[in-house]
């Protein structure tokens, strides 16, 4: 599963109610919490959320264990931001308590973990600029008009300006994305 003990850790997933990439959001969620992090999904209410397989298929029902307007950022020592197209991403960055946690991780200097189309809150947020990443290939032109230097690669990591990005391209990837969120929330200083 994981080399890393990551007991005491905390982890926030943000997603909105409908079409996030069933993958992205419960394979992470259950890898972490089987490492021993404990792993808080927040959305826009605490209704049921509805992910996709393939952005088509219905998928599994998560919970949520809060809202985003709950959510207070400075509890948690990484952010995950699942993919899911228009239906989850597009709708995610539009919600200005979604943007307001991608910029207070960023801002605090702790670890942002983004996969697919997850890249589209940071993107709103403003901060990519100066930084590499990869993500779903449609999003490369997004990235690079933020300032952001986009690659097409399983998984990238980048700590230019002060805090840990992880990306990955779409849930093919996610055994070495995983790799990568468990090396940087185990570094995360308590």
């Amino acid at each position: 599963m994981t080399d890393h003990d990551l007991d005491g850790r905390r982890v926030l997933a943000v997603v909105t109610h409908y079409g996030v990439e069933q993958d992205e959001l419960v394979v992470p969620v259950e890898h972490l919490r089987g490492a021993g992090a404990r792993v808080d999904v927040a959305a826009v209410s605490e209704d049921d959320v509805v992910t996709l397989v393939g952005d088509r298929d219905p998928g599994k029902t998560v919970r949520p264990d809060l809202a985003l307007a709950d959510v207070d950022p400075s509890a948690y020592d990484l952010l995950l931001v699942p993919g899911g197209t228009t239906l989850n991403a597009d709708a995610l960055r539009l919600q200005s308590d979604a943007v307001a946690i991608v910029r207070a991780f960023a801002g605090s200097g702790r670890p942002v973990a983004a996969i697919c189309h997850g890249p589209w809150a940071l993107v709103e947020a403003g901060v990519v600029a100066g930084k590499r990443l990869t993500s779903y290939a449609s999003l490369r032109t997004d990235v690079r008009n933020a300032g952001g230097e986009w690659v097409d690669e399983p998984v990238v990591t980048d700590t230019a300006g002060g805090w840990p990005l992880i990306t990955s391209r779409d849930p093919g990837d996610l055994e070495p994305f995983l790799r990568e969120v468990d090396t940087a929330l185990a570094a995360v200083r308590r």
